[in-house]
């Protein structure tokens, strides 16, 4: 049980030092823009994601695709 335990600890302490360094650096500073700049990214390429998936729904309802496996 400890080795399993160790596994999951060690993901965490990944995840919080190495991969959100950048978010905590950013933490720190003073400027909205600098700050939120990864959430604006994320967004938008969200919503320009988005706007592509239904582009390939509207491509496959008019070939009439839909329904084929």
């Amino acid at each position: 049980m400890m080795i399993a335990n160790n596994i999951w600890r060690a993901i965490g302490d990944f995840t919080e030092k190495v991969l959100f360094a950048p978010f905590d650096s950013l933490r720190h500073t003073h400027d909205w823009w600098a700050s939120n700049i990864v959430s604006i990214i994320i967004l938008a390429l969200g919503f320009i994601m988005g706007i592509w998936w239904m582009g390939q729904m509207f491509k496959y309802k008019r070939t009439g695709k839909e329904d084929e496996a």
